[in-house]
């Protein structure tokens, strides 16, 4: 086996699990500031309202994520 191979079965292996978190809730997006680049996953915000930016202090605005990767990036 050489090395190339190696390394082709580990990424294929790290990339067939879509389950980033390893937790049992999944993701539904992220809250963005889009002046200040911040972003808390939806996750981490209690309550029902929108966080507000540690930066700027601007009501965060909530963005979904794609399912496919599970990333909400």
């Amino acid at each position: 086996m050489s090395i190339l191979t190696t390394v082709k079965e580990v990424l294929a292996a790290s990339s067939q699990n879509t389950n980033r978190g390893g937790g049992t809730t999944e993701s539904e997006g992220g809250y963005w500031c889009h002046d200040c680049s911040e972003r808390v996953l939806d996750l981490d915000v209690e309550g029902s309202e929108p966080p507000t930016c540690s930066e700027c202090g601007d009501e965060m605005e909530f963005e979904r994520s794609a399912g496919s990767t599970g990333c909400a990036c």
